[in-house]
């Protein structure tokens, strides 16, 4: 079986996974205009600005879209199938895309509130969606 990819990170974009790795979520913050960004980058944005900071995000949010993935684009995924790839809005004002987990795909539906979980692979830890407890 093939194993599933992990990040390679870069300078810009080490600080988020090493937070991944003790299962926090944290978001790039421009210290100039205050504009929320996500994926990390060297710049803001909004206004060119190179004075970024992190700060830790609050790990839940909304479904935006989705979609049910019936056949995976790599071996690696194959037991996976079929899984649900998801934008997520989160809380904190910014987007990111990852799989909805432990929810049947067919449960899954836009504006559904959901919490960050983190999936250990090779070494690395992932963020993930699941839905959200009430």
């Amino acid at each position: 079986m093939t194993e599933k990819p992990v990040p390679v990170p870069n300078a810009d974009t080490q600080p988020f996974w090493d937070a991944c790795n003790e299962e926090r979520l944290i978001v790039q913050t421009c210290k100039a205009c205050g504009h929320v960004q996500f994926y990390p980058r060297a710049l803001c944005v909004k206004c060119d600005g190179r004075d970024l900071d992190w700060r830790d995000a609050k790990p839940s949010g909304k479904v935006h879209t989705f979609s049910i993935v019936h056949r995976a684009p790599t071996p690696a995924f194959r037991a996976d199938s079929p899984y649900v790839l998801a934008l997520i809005d989160l809380d904190d004002g910014f987007r990111m895309m990852m799989n909805v987990v432990n929810c049947p795909p067919e449960n899954v539906s836009i504006d559904m509130a959901v919490r960050i979980v983190f999936e250990e692979r090779n070494g690395q830890r992932l963020p993930q969606a699941e839905p959200a407890s009430d």
